[in-house]
């Protein structure tokens, strides 16, 4: 049976390696207090772009999708769910709209993470909402050959509401006790709720929810404004081999977290380090065309309008389009692609 010794886990994961990304993080969470006191326009434009790409890039994990326009619908309530996976999207919407707002006095327990998934399910007539898993379930592989094997196996449903509340326990302790950094606690509880995997379905988009939670309880907030389940899509397949790799023993005690905390560090080095790139341009005195330019001078393949337009919030569209020919007319950028898979990039 799975022992939840933080103290003891926490203790192995003081290397190098994690030490250095933390401390990457750390210093871009010193910028934090400075940004909201200077730039606060900015960063409501940002955070509602980060909240439609959270709500459709973590249901996309998870295969669950619609179209650019109808998700950007949904997320902003202007039109209602028509299918299943609109009905999943609103549902995660609602939960994520509780989340950003005041979050403090939020606790991190069993009667919350269940309130949690009922509401994610609020959309959708489910016996399972709300209620822990009634039967024992299985995480699945798919071999070459086609064969599909058993890669790891949670915890039993009749032992899952013991084990929320030893780690709802276990991760309040370590928090209390102030010896651990309070990210470092968050990654491993939120790394045991999703081996534990407590639910009958919901638990990929209900452990992302509450990593959320935990970064802002304990003043992570970067995921408000750059969206870390979007950057988690972008390295999908890392993000299962690091679930894999660190599940390995787990039912034992004896796994390692090392390689699930050292890529959710890095993920959420990279949404700072986006945060301050879009922050520099969006602030600075230069005219639109030039924050545009910087924009593409700093883009690594192409992006569409939409993208743009979301990493320029402060821009109105008429705006951007007008530059986008602009920079063409003048070859600074070309276009690739045409109607809806039209896509823009630097010049080669």
């Amino acid at each position: 049976m799975m022992q939840f010794d933080y103290s003891k886990k926490l203790s192995r994961l003081m290397s190098p390696e994690i030490m250095s990304a933390l401390g990457n993080v750390r210093e871009h969470r010193g910028r934090q207090s400075l940004y909201i006191a200077t730039t606060p326009d900015i960063l409501n434009s940002l955070e509602e772009v980060a909240r439609i790409q959270s709500t459709g890039a973590s249901n996309r994990i998870e295969n669950i999708s619609t179209t650019d326009k109808r998700l950007r619908e949904l997320v902003e309530q202007k039109i209602e769910p028509r299918n299943r996976d609109e009905r999943e999207i609103s549902g995660y919407r609602y939960v994520l709209d509780m989340i950003h707002e005041p979050h403090g006095d939020i606790p991190v327990t069993p009667g919350v993470i269940l309130q949690f998934h009922r509401d994610l399910y609020r959309y959708l007539d489910v016996s399972f909402a709300g209620r822990w898993k009634d039967t024992d379930n299985t995480i699945a592989e798919r071999l070459p050959s086609g064969e599909l094997v058993t890669r790891f196996a949670p915890t039993p449903s009749a032992a899952t509401p013991g084990a929320v509340q030893e780690i709802c326990d276990a991760y309040a302790s370590e928090i209390k006790k102030g010896i651990y950094d309070p990210l470092l606690v968050s990654l491993v509880f939120v790394f045991d709720f999703v081996s534990i995997h407590p639910f009958n379905d919901g638990n990929g988009r209900m452990s992302r929810l509450l990593t959320l939670l935990l970064l802002y309880q304990n003043g992570y907030t970067v995921g408000k404004y750059v969206s870390i389940e979007a950057e988690i899509e972008k390295s999908k397949e890392t993000y299962y081999e690091v679930l894999r790799a660190s599940s390995t023993g787990w039912s034992e005690g004896k796994n390692d977290y090392t390689p699930f905390v050292t890529y959710l560090l890095g993920v959420i080095g990279a949404c700072y380090a986006t945060l301050d790139s879009r922050l520099s341009l969006l602030s600075s005195s230069e005219s639109n065309e030039s924050a545009l330019e910087g924009y593409f001078d700093s883009l690594v393949a192409s992006a569409s309008k939409r993208e743009i337009m979301d990493a320029n919030p402060t821009m109105s569209q008429r705006t951007i389009e007008r530059i986008l020919q602009k920079l063409q007319a003048e070859g600074r950028i070309e276009k690739v692609g045409a109607a809806r898979a039209t896509r823009y990039r630097k010049t080669r």
